[in-house]
């Protein structure tokens, strides 16, 4: 059971999705940081808040803080354009790259109609059974 265990932690895959979600869950502490100690400041100073994060308004006792909601949204988008410009147009312009190196997967060879034997597709007549072969 631990043999299985051990092959699966040590995949390829499993790896690679776990140093992801770390350096993720990084980059989501420095976006958030840098969302709220300066965009939304500047954006406060515009709207003549102290800070945006703290904009709210009340409804019948309630409070709703929606200037903490702008925040998350800025922080989703940020990160999201960093992840479609840093990653996933590379790696669309790599696949394009090694997909268009790749031949034709045209078959070189064709089957004999008497024989059934694998000959070349220039071929004329099969090898086998010499008879002639349609073009």
């Amino acid at each position: 059971m631990f043999k299985d265990f051990k092959k699966f932690i040590l995949r390829g895959n499993v790896v690679d999705l776990a140093v992801a979600v770390v350096i993720g869950a990084a980059f989501n502490g420095i976006i958030n940081s840098m969302v709220k100690d300066l965009i939304t400041p500047l954006v406060g100073a515009v709207y003549k808040q102290k800070q945006l994060a703290d904009a709210h308004f009340s409804f019948r006792g309630s409070q709703f803080l929606y200037g903490d909601l702008i925040n998350a949204i800025i922080s989703f988008l940020i990160i999201a354009l960093v992840v479609f410009f840093l990653v996933v147009q590379p790696i669309n312009k790599l696949i394009a790259l090694s997909n268009r190196d790749k031949g034709t997967d045209e078959p070189t060879t064709k089957k004999c109609a008497e024989c059934l034997s694998v000959v070349p597709k220039a071929a004329s007549r099969c090898a086998f059974c010499t008879i002639r072969l349609k073009a």
